[in-house]
């Protein structure tokens, strides 16, 4: 069973940065792709960033050059780093991974981003 663990949420001012870090047990993390979705209170969950096995990335219209995503396959990890944060970020934060192959997918628990004005 793949296992996925996002870390790295808290509470930050308007402005500030955070780094959020997704970690995956599985022995092919290189034949993942990596997404980082969020989803506030009452509405639907939506794509914040995508980092495919070739290293291309993809972001959601509203990042607008914000936010940077990574990937580590030597670490079995991927990375969200977030700067100029807004109140409108606030949201719980899931990572996903997609096998690029079998298309098995696996989503972490989630870990909550609080952006206060």
């Amino acid at each position: 069973q793949v296992q996925v663990v996002e870390s790295g949420g808290g509470a930050v001012r308007s402005g500030g940065s955070l780094t959020l870090s997704c970690v995956v047990t599985s022995r092919q993390f290189n034949f993942y792709n990596v997404g980082w979705y969020r989803q506030a209170p009452g509405e639907q969950r939506e794509l914040v960033a995508q980092i495919m096995t070739d290293g291309s990335t993809t972001y959601g219209d509203f990042v607008e050059g914000r936010f940077t995503i990574s990937r580590d396959n030597a670490k079995d990890s991927s990375l969200l780093q977030m700067g100029s944060l807004k109140p409108e970020d606030t949201a719980v934060y899931y990572c996903n991974v997609q096998h690029r192959l079998t298309r098995a997918t696996y989503w972490g628990q989630g870990t909550q981003v609080t952006v206060s004005s």
